[in-house]
């Protein structure tokens, strides 16, 4: 009767912890996009100045200490619901149907790719991520589009890893509501650099700054 109990205890635990999950959304010892992104507007606000790696360590702790002081919050080095919040990372902040994470990351591939284009060229940038999303030959997140291996050249020379500009946040924005003059675009490259035959031979849609945007 008892080992009945317990278990039964121990199961009522678990569907507790399943339905009402902590608050605490990242801590020492979280890793992915969440924890990616905090880094990242922690660096950008001047707190942190480790390598954005998603990796939730001591550095990531003590710069989200500093934060949480600095904002008379609750100085933990968690960060929570709160902390997410005061940062622009509340977990219902969405940006049209995307999260917060998928926001940030989008504008960090537009920086890295289309750095020095013109603005449109930018948001052109950003669009094809989109389309790739939606499009059943991709992967269907944009986190998947953009860590799709091969997919994007910035994340192996570095450029992907430099600072965000103020113009790819704007582009992300409009990105994700909706704005996209690459027509529809799934590809795009710089005929004057690019030596890949295949995507020479893709149907160009429209050339937008140095970029020529094709199906």
């Amino acid at each position: 009767m008892k080992k009945i109990i317990k278990t039964t205890i121990i199961m009522l635990l678990v569907v507790a912890f399943a339905i009402f999950p902590s608050s605490a959304l990242s801590k020492v010892g979280s890793t992915g996009d969440e924890v990616y992104t905090i880094q990242q507007i922690l660096k950008q606000k001047g707190y942190y100045n480790g390598s954005l790696d998603g990796v939730f360590g001591t550095a990531t702790k003590n710069a989200v200490m500093a934060f949480q002081k600095d904002n008379n919050l609750k100085v933990d080095g968690i960060a929570g619901k709160e902390t997410l919040y005061a940062l622009g990372l509340a977990g219902n902040d969405t940006y049209g149907g995307y999260s917060s994470s998928d926001y940030m990351l989008l504008a960090r591939i537009i920086s890295a790719e289309a750095r020095g284009e013109e603005y449109l060229g930018q948001v052109a940038v950003g669009a094809v991520v989109m389309n790739r999303v939606e499009h059943p030959s991709f992967p269907d997140t944009v986190s998947g589009v953009v860590y799709q291996k091969g997919a994007f050249s910035c994340l192996d020379d570095g450029q992907f890893y430099e600072e965000v500009s103020d113009s790819a946040y704007n582009a992300a924005t409009d990105v994700l509501n909706g704005l996209d003059p690459s027509g529809g675009a799934i590809y795009y490259y710089n005929p004057d650099k690019s030596t890949n035959r295949w995507i020479l031979n893709r149907p160009v849609i429209t050339k937008i700054g140095n970029h020529l945007f094709c199906s």
